[in-house]
């Protein structure tokens, strides 16, 4: 197992990063949280070709204020990955896809089940169906979600733990990790899929409360709110920084041995909901906390305690967590007190567009 010196994982990363020198890159969903990191981290290696794909769909998380500080080094195109005329231009002659897009809210795959199957599913269809016929070689990472476990029967949950979805959401995530899997068997795509836990950071929606817990505590807790935790907040859930979420990410696309491998990402500690309410109290020196009753439609979908164990990853690509959460959150923190205005209400991602316009169609 790859340890913890420091120095060992800044080899590594050098090595990942070099990979990428040269090379084109597209990020499906690149408007949003995670994407726009990447694009980030991308474009602070140098001599890559990044491009981006995004629909803008409301409600989602894309924001052209994500790019803002990049926007003359990235190819933009707002478009939807699930038009196979579009995105069979954009796949050819490309070396990496990170395929980040998609829906991510368990409660709205519940409420527009269809919807999610469109954005889960058939999109991801069209994608890997473009790459068959147009970049078979490609290398493909996808961004799947520990929520395919359901409820944990041991913890932490590890790749070999049942799969048993409890949402649309999940279900429809699992279909895509096969999907990915399959093409990479029958088509040779060389595909890898990330299981994804809680994952925080700059550049998160925080306008409704329906893409996980941990931005919406943030924005509770800036505007002086009570944060409201659903019984009495004793869910133990483990997180990742979104930095380290992209080194994942970028480690995964680098390496020939992670093809045809799924990965769970993880934290370094389960922490509950409370205690992280109480720190994102402490650091705003704002909010308060409120215990309220489980919403119907929400305890259907409740996992209870869940985090996941990343060994594998460890094991075969170097990888595990680098941020505290006390760290990680005082850096979220201060992004949004700094950019609050560009994330704050529902509309915020309708910047003119001669303010954020990036290069390209």
């Amino acid at each position: 197992m790859i340890v913890n010196c420091p120095q060992i994982l800044s080899m590594v990363m050098s090595k990942t990063y070099n990979e990428y020198k040269g090379r084109s890159v597209l990020i499906t969903g690149g408007l949003g949280f995670i994407g726009s990191n990447l694009a980030r981290a991308l474009i602070k290696l140098g001599d890559v070709e990044v491009s981006i794909i995004d629909s803008l769909m409301p409600g989602q998380g894309g924001n052209l204020f994500n790019v803002d500080d990049i926007k003359g080094r990235i190819t933009l195109h707002k478009a939807d990955m699930g038009v196979d005329w579009v995105i069979n231009h954009l796949v050819g002659g490309v070396d990496y896809i990170f395929n980040l897009a998609g829906n991510v809210s368990h409660l709205d795959s519940m409420l527009y089940p269809q919807g999610d199957l469109e954005q889960n599913c058939a999109a991801q269809l069209t994608l890997l169906q473009a790459c068959r016929n147009f970049n078979p070689h490609v290398k493909i990472v996808f961004t799947s979600t520990r929520q395919v476990y359901g409820k944990p029967v041991y913890l932490p949950v590890d790749e070999q733990h049942r799969v048993a979805p409890l949402d649309i959401n999940g279900i429809h995530k699992l279909a895509a990790e096969n999907y990915h899997l399959l093409y990479h068997r029958l088509y040779g795509i060389r595909a890898v899929c990330l299981r994804l836990t809680n994952t925080y950071g700059p550049r998160q929606l925080l306008c409704h409360n329906r893409q996980g817990f941990l931005p919406w505590f943030v924005r509770q807790a800036l505007a002086g709110d009570e944060i409201e935790l659903f019984g009495e907040g004793r869910q133990r859930r483990d997180l990742n920084y979104v930095d380290d979420v992209v080194e994942a990410l970028l480690l995964a696309g680098a390496s020939e041995v992670a093809e045809g491998e799924i990965f769970n990402l993880g934290g370094e500690a389960p922490v509950s909901l409370s205690e992280v309410a109480q720190e994102l109290i402490s650091l705003t020196g704002r909010g308060a906390v409120r215990c309220v009753p489980f919403p119907p439609e929400r305890q259907l979908i409740d996992i209870g305690n869940c985090y996941s164990n990343y060994r594998k990853i460890e094991a075969m690509l170097g990888w595990r967590p680098r941020t505290s959460l006390r760290t990680g959150l005082a850096l979220t923190v201060e992004f949004y007190e700094r950019n609050r205005a560009h994330y704050w209400e529902p509309n915020a991602n309708t910047l003119s567009e001669s303010r954020t316009a990036a290069r390209g169609g």
